[in-house]
């Protein structure tokens, strides 16, 4: 199993290349406006890793800004966006449960693929650390904002599979009032061997029998969950 912190550490370049052949149908920033329209919003983003998120939302947001804890990774989110012209950004370095940014100043907090690594691995403590990174989330947000996951419903497979080690954190959000959907993300490659040495470089070599070869290249299915929670409306 490859080691993910060493590569959010150190390969923040292939890792990109990865992500950037995900969800080629363009499914997340559609099923994104249907929770909530995205148009003019301002938005605090939770583990942004290169930009995957940042860089699909800040052509359509008032502004956007992405912290990870990685600045490795933010490096390249950071070229991207400069890339796209955009000045509506900012990134920092920044962990879960602690961010510089007031309280009540968004009307998204968002993460994606982040926030499962406080749950894996953590047996003792996840359920405490998950709850300060959403306590942390909803300081952000203004009365009515909302706050979306979106993490991992299986890759390589064509119907919701959610990791067994996930189970937990899945079952905790949807007990704490997060509704939930599901989109395929689905990967697009240009060749087997590209797609062989960006699986095997994150998923390792169990998920290369899942490649799939057809007509515009090499496919590898993807199921992405995502949970969502509004907050109240302050009232009189």
């Amino acid at each position: 199993m490859p080691d993910y912190f060493e590569i959010y550490n150190t390969q923040a370049g292939q890792y990109e290349q990865l992500v950037s052949r995900e969800d080629y149908q363009g499914n997340i920033l559609r099923a994104l406006n249907e929770i909530i329209h995205l148009d003019g919003l301002n938005v605090v983003e939770f583990g942004a890793g290169t930009g995957r998120l940042t860089c699909l939302l800040a052509p359509v947001v008032r502004s956007i800004q992405a912290f990870d804890q990685s600045a490795h990774m933010l490096q390249v989110a950071a070229s991207r966006l400069r890339e796209s012209g955009l000045h509506n950004w900012q990134v920092a370095v920044g962990e879960h449960r602690n961010v510089a940014v007031p309280g009540g100043s968004a009307d998204l907090a968002i993460s994606g693929w982040s926030i499962c690594y406080m749950v894996v691995g953590n047996d003792a403590n996840w359920q405490s650390d998950l709850a300060q990174a959403l306590n942390e989330m909803r300081r952000v947000l203004r009365p009515g904002g909302t706050l979306i996951l979106l993490e991992t419903l299986g890759t390589g497979y064509e119907q919701p599979q959610p990791p067994a080690d996930l189970l937990a954190y899945y079952e905790y959000l949807e007990a704490h009032g997060f509704r939930r959907s599901w989109i395929r993300t689905d990967y697009q490659f240009r060749d087997m061997q590209e797609a062989q040495r960006l699986t095997r470089f994150f998923f390792g070599e169990a998920t290369l029998e899942k490649l799939r070869q057809v007509e515009q290249g090499v496919i590898l299915a993807e199921c992405t969950g995502i949970w969502y929670f509004k907050q109240q409306k302050d009232t009189l």
